[in-house]
């Protein structure tokens, strides 16, 4: 039994290993840096991130003043993403989509969050889905990128991981007010059920709530009447 055991922790030791000299590492170094600088901001202008956390990000990017910083924020982040998708084109033009084979957990996820902040996921879709059916990336992330791109066509949604906001009239008040909702699902009375094939483990009510969004079912055509 104790050979047994010694043999089972060697083979497992040596898989180990193996998988990472497998890995392309200065690859991975890169990847982790976008993935980063993709990260960093968004995390900032997160309203859960905590007061500690945001000075310790404002340091780190050389800024002291606040307020100095609060208004480069959104400047910043549009040129990190412009940066970051020129740098992970490159990457897709010499090895396809980077994905776990390649570069390892969670940094297989890295290009995803790039192109998913881009203005370029009708043309990387098709390679996230493939990347995706072989494993290299979790089938979740094809579902997001595939609902985000059907939300920005003005179709319905397929899984319900959008929330869209529009300005609307508040009957009481009469005064214009930022409303949110989760996108038109396509098939809302089965939603949840195809978020549990494609790997959700929450459903969409409760995905609403962490994203703080009352969950209610609305079509395209009541959405639009939204005045």
């Amino acid at each position: 039994m104790k050979k047994q055991l010694l043999l089972f922790v060697f083979v497992f030791i040596s898989s180990l290993v193996h998988s990472q000299n497998s890995l392309n590492l200065k690859l991975k170094s890169e990847l982790d840096e976008i993935l980063k600088s993709d990260q960093i901001l968004r995390e900032y202008l997160d309203y859960d991130t905590s007061k500690e956390r945001k000075t310790f990000i404002m340091k780190e990017l050389g800024y002291e003043n606040e307020a100095l910083f609060k208004d480069n924020v959104i400047p910043l982040m549009i040129k990190n993403d412009s940066i970051n998708v020129m740098k992970v084109e490159k990457i897709i033009a010499s090895y396809g989509y980077p994905g776990k084979s390649l570069v390892g957990e969670p940094t297989n996820e890295a290009a995803w969050y790039v192109i998913q902040h881009s203005k370029k996921i009708a043309q990387y879709l098709p390679l996230i889905e493939k990347a995706a059916e072989k494993g290299e990336i979790p089938f979740t992330r094809f579902a997001m990128m595939q609902d985000r791109y059907l939300t920005q066509q003005g179709k319905e949604q397929i899984y319900g991981t959008q929330v869209q906001g529009k300005q609307i009239t508040n009957k009481n008040t009469g005064f214009k007010e930022f409303f949110y909702y989760v996108s038109p699902i396509k098939n809302p009375e089965k939603v949840n059920e195809l978020r549990k094939q494609a790997g959700f483990t929450t459903t969409v009510e409760e995905n609403a709530e962490r994203m703080e969004v009352k969950y209610r079912v609305y079509t395209l055509d009541e959405i639009a009447k939204m005045n």
